[in-house]
């Protein structure tokens, strides 16, 4: 697992972390991990494979509708690239 280090955080950052840890029942390092997982992995992030599930029941997709386009696809295997 990686490891972190910040330096000159200011004190009044520091002290607001530690008392958010305390409402919270964390350690300041699992405030801060928690913190920093907000940031960057937020639970509202769109995520392509749900979102296209749900246009696909939105707009009454069923299997049949992918054998038809399965069997209208070209299955021709495609032309590798030529730097002539």
């Amino acid at each position: 697992m990686a490891m972190l280090t910040v330096r000159n955080l200011p004190d009044d950052v520091h002290r607001a972390l530690r008392v958010r840890a305390a409402l919270h029942g964390h350690s300041t390092e699992a405030e801060v991990r928690e913190i920093l997982a907000a940031a960057v992995k937020p639970e509202t992030r769109v995520r392509l494979g749900d979102s296209l599930a749900a246009l696909g029941r939105k707009i009454g997709l069923t299997n049949e509708d992918f054998e038809v386009l399965q069997k209208a696809r070209d299955h021709t295997p495609a032309e590798p690239l030529r730097f002539e």
